[in-house]
């Protein structure tokens, strides 16, 4: 005889999907789905079905210090044109009392 297929609850379902997408950064989804003892292909049709953040981006420790460095490259931008616009601001300043 064929074996007992297993069912899950909605509830588990969406509660192992919520686990899933906490746990994609450290984890492999095979390694979730072996550690929950549920099927691979599960595990991914209710990640399709079940997902909370349809375009998730996938954030590695990598891609935030790239992030961190950009974000420092634009802050030092924006400290050097804040600096440039002052001296224009004083250098205009200055111009403008010339002519009087």
């Amino acid at each position: 005889m064929g074996e007992q297929r297993q069912r899950y609850s909605e509830k588990f379902k969406k509660e192992t999907v919520k686990f899933a997408q906490e746990q994609r950064q450290k984890k492999t989804m095979t390694d979730i789905a072996d550690e929950l003892q549920i099927p691979l292909s599960s595990l991914h049709e209710w990640m399709k079905n079940y997902s909370e953040f349809e375009n998730e981006p996938v954030v590695t420790e990598d891609r935030v210090k790239e992030l961190e460095q950009q974000l420092e490259a634009k802050d030092k931008k924006l400290t050097e044109s804040e600096e440039e616009l002052a001296t224009l601001k004083k250098a205009a300043h200055f111009f403008s009392r010339q002519k009087q």
